[in-house]
């Protein structure tokens, strides 16, 4: 059975960081685009970063570049967010999710096209 399981949300104050994981569990996502994905209440759902399967590309939205940093352990079925100066609106539960892919510097994934999503953990920045 295949799990995505997010850990290290929290409250922050405003410029504050957090550093979320998400460990892949069920089989390898090693040849899968790995991301992160936000919610805020009464918001849809919204692309946050991915990584290719190589680790060699990454994509992030424009409210999150230069603030976030997003990295994998293909070992470890592990993916993670570094996130730095934190804002108000960054205040949501971040979800991660996998896609299959060939391709090893794809970082092409969507809500719709993810093939497996984790629960979320919630962050929230204060102040």
């Amino acid at each position: 059975q295949v799990q995505l399981l997010e850990s290290g949300g929290g409250l922050v104050q405003a410029g504050g960081s957090l550093r979320l994981s998400c460990a892949a569990s069920g089989r390898t996502f090693s040849r899968d685009v790995m991301a992160w994905f936000r919610q805020a209440p009464g918001k849809e759902r919204e692309f946050v970063a991915a990584i290719s399967w190589s680790g060699g590309r990454t994509d992030y939205a424009d409210s999150v570049k230069g603030r976030f940093a997003i990295s994998r352990d293909n070992a470890k079925n592990m993916v993670f967010l570094q996130m730095n100066s934190l804002k108000p609106e960054d205040t949501a539960v971040y979800h991660c999710a996998t896609r299959s892919t060939g391709l090893a510097n794809d970082v092409r994934i969507s809500v719709g096209s993810a093939d497996y999503w984790g629960q979320g953990t919630q962050v929230t920045v204060s102040s």
